[in-house]
């Protein structure tokens, strides 16, 4: 080979070595959120005699700064009603480290149904404390979510909405 191709060839292989070193992205030590999407933004009210189940899904993006989000033994993610103020706990297991630094990212995506024994979505209606019942007057009931996280060392994350929900109250 001639000298400019092994010049070449080690300028390649440079580029490669460099490429690899490249520095962890650095976050805030406090987890931060960011809403991406729900599924669909109209759902049938839960009750007891529901003949069809449907399903909502909010996926959201995550990041960490120190790496500790996560635990199974401790509540960790709350959505709150915006009608109510009413909050749903849910738990993310511990997400494991990637890489040689300590923040993670990614996404977590929450599968809420309307069945029977979930009341996720209740139609609520002026001047009454009657939920979860048909109702012609009302037939829709209009709500969104607002979602945070919290880590291990107890740092709650921003505050995000999704979009408007339509509960059908059929």
């Amino acid at each position: 080979m001639t000298r400019t191709l092994w010049h070449l060839l080690g300028l390649v292989g440079l580029a490669f070595w460099m490429n690899g070193c490249a520095d962890a992205p650095s976050y805030p030590v406090e987890p931060e959120i960011e809403f991406l999407e729900l599924n669909r933004t109209e759902i049938l009210q839960s009750r007891n005699n529901i003949q069809q189940i449907d399903t909502l899904i909010i996926r959201f993006s995550f990041t960490d700064g120190d790496g500790d989000l996560g635990d199974a033994d401790s509540i960790n993610i709350f959505l709150t009603d915006s009608r109510d103020g009413f909050t749903h706990s849910f738990k993310v297991n511990e997400i494991p480290q990637l890489g040689s630094g300590d923040g993670i990212s990614g996404e977590i995506a929450l599968k809420l149904t309307n069945s029977p024994t979930t009341k996720y979505f209740c139609c609520t209606f002026p001047n009454t404390n009657l939920a979860c019942i048909p109702s012609e007057q009302f037939p829709v009931d209009q709500m969104y979510y607002s979602i945070q996280i919290r880590d291990r060392a107890g740092n709650l994350s921003n505050t995000i909405q999704t979009e408007l929900i339509n509960i059908l109250c059929q």
